[in-house]
This record gives structure tokens, C-alpha cells and sequence, in this order.
């Protein structure tokens, strides 16, 4: 975090030192990840500036998305753990740099996205960074520059279940043309999750699967729990497993903090939920009801 830190006055002017160099004065082995992490950061910097328009009379408008492209050997080298302290960096920079421009102009653009893409062209150790314009879902997690701060819900009238969901009772059954009945399994309500959204209620869906997804989710990303119209949501957001002891585990894979009674989860950590302990994904909160 000192080395973002350092990288964040460095942009900004804050600081004449060069970084680069006080690395190469502790001779750290990581200097040439941190090098390159620091090259695409300020580049960034540099998109986000140059894109940066204020119509008369109207806010700041910035790119929602940057898109960073690797060569073909940076990209191999960008693996697990390293790929993703990578994304990391580069999120905690834009979005450190976006709440320090909202504080000083009104920006249209409130959240943003990075992703790490291959340009065949391009040799080892170079890149470009190419702005993104288009609100059309890309389907990709919004980073947002505010801190998070858990959701909240307050008590609200009962709403109807959301329409499709299943209802618990589809036994049924059907004859073929050789007069054979085939029996569907019934379905088993294990337990129930409300969903909460500004202190509203907005539905509540019963479970018949052990394990379930929750998510934003796309064309291409099912999920078992959609969670729409919220972008910092990720496509596939947290996992919940209901054990063969009454046991709910709950699993954060989001961008995004997941927080369990106010209490941040590190992602991909899995923690026991209690029923009608409030989760907080974004902007909705939602309490599980046992059966």
C-alpha cells in the first residue's frame, strides 16, 4: 500500500521524487513488477485526463471503463497472484485519482472498470490504454470511487414474491405416446432470502439448491440469485452453501466489498452466516429465512 500510495502523489505532483529510483536504491527484488505497474498507472492518469471534457453548463465527463492492453509475453508473466495484485493497483489508483476529482468538479461518471486485455502486436514490456466511452452493459464490474459503507434495512411492508420464482410445489406429472407417466421430482423449498434494497423489500425467493450463486450475472453468466441494476455488483457476486447441519456458509468472489453485519468478508473467504443476519452486496442487503 506505500508503494500505491507513492505512486498516487506521483501523479498527482505531489512529489518530486522518483519513484523508480528510490526502488532501485532498496534494490527490491519486485522492482520491475512495480516498475511496470507503475508505467500503466500513470498512463491511465494520463487517458483519463486527456478524455476529460466539461461541456457549458453541465458536469465532468470521464471514460466508465480503461481497457489495458498486454503483449503476448507480459500476459503470460501477469498470472494468478501477480495478475490480480495488478488489477488491484491499477483499481486503488483510479479510483484514489476519481474521489480526488469529484471533490474538486462534479463528475457525471461515478464508477469504473479496468480490464486486462492481449495485443498480439505489441512487444514485451510495452502497452496501451484505451478509454471506453460506451454505457451499454459490458459486462464488467464497476469499481466504485466512494468507501463502502454497509447497507442498511429498515423495516417496510411485505411484498409478492418476484414474478418467475419458483414456488416450491411443481410436482406434476405427463404421459408419453407409449402411455408411460413420467414423475418430475418435486421440488424442496430449503429456506428463503429477502431482498432488500434502500430499506425496501423487494422480494423474497425461496431456495431448493444446496448451493447457490449471487450476482449481478450477464448473457453469458447465469446466476441463481440475479441482483439487477447495480454495476459495482459482479457478475457473480458471492457464493451461498446450506450444509447437511442447517449450516449457511457464504463464500465473496465480487470486486466489490460483501459484508456480513457490517463486517467486510475478504473474497474468497468463507464465513458462517447466521439466518436474518443482514448481508450487505452493494446496494442491497439481503437476510436469509430459515424454512
Amino acid at each position: 500500500m506505500g508503494l500505491i500510495d507513492s505512486i498516487r502523489r506521483w501523479i498527482d505532483g505531489e512529489t518530486t521524487d522518483d519513484i523508480l529510483e528510490e526502488a532501485a536504491e532498496h534494490e527490491r527484488p519486485r522492482r520491475q513488477w512495480e516498475e511496470f505497474l507503475v508505467k500503466i498507472a500513470r498512463e491511465v492518469e494520463a487517458c483519463m485526463q486527456r478524455e476529460m471534457f466539461t461541456p457549458p453548463g453541465g458536469p465532468t465527463y470521464i471514460p466508465r471503463e480503461y481497457i489495458v492492453y498486454l503483449s503476448n509475453d507480459d500476459d503470460k508473466d501477469w498470472q494468478g497472484d501477480k495478475r490480480r495484485g495488478l488489477e488491484q493497483g491499477l483499481f486503488h489508483v483510479l479510483s484514489e485519482r476519481a474521489r480526488e476529482l469529484a471533490g474538486a468538479v462534479q463528475l457525471q461518471t461515478k464508477s469504473f472498470a479496468i480490464e486486462l486485455r492481449v495485443d498480439g502486436t505489441l512487444n514485451k514490456g510495452e502497452f496501451r490504454v484505451q478509454p471506453v466511452w460506451d454505457e451499454t452493459e459490458t459486462g464488467h464490474t464497476m469499481v466504485t470511487a466512494r468507501p463502502a459503507q454497509p447497507t442498511t434495512a429498515g423495516p417496510a411492508p411485505p411484498t409478492p414474491p418476484a414474478e418467475g420464482q419458483p414456488d416450491g410445489d411443481d410436482t406434476g406429472a405427463g404421459a408419453s405416446e407409449g402411455e408411460i407417466t413420467v414423475v418430475r421430482p418435486r421440488t424442496v423449498e430449503l429456506y428463503s432470502i429477502e431482498i432488500w434494497r434502500e430499506g425496501v423489500r423487494q422480494a423474497v425467493v425461496k431456495i431448493t439448491k444446496p448451493e447457490i450463486t449471487i450476482g449481478r450475472g450477464s448473457r453469458s453468466v447465469e446466476v441463481d440469485l440475479p441482483l439487477k441494476g447495480d454495476a459495482e455488483i459482479s457478475r457473480v457476486h458471492a457464493m451461498l452453501m446450506f450444509d447437511d447441519q442447517g449450516r449457511y456458509w457464504l463464500t465473496p468472489k465480487g470486486r466489490n466489498p460483501t459484508l456480513v453485519s457490517g463486517r467486510e468478508i475478504p473474497r474468497d473467504q468463507r464465513t458462517i452466516v447466521q439466518p436474518d443476519e443482514k448481508v450487505g452486496i452493494c446496494s442491497f442487503t439481503l437476510r436469509i429465512q430459515p424454512k
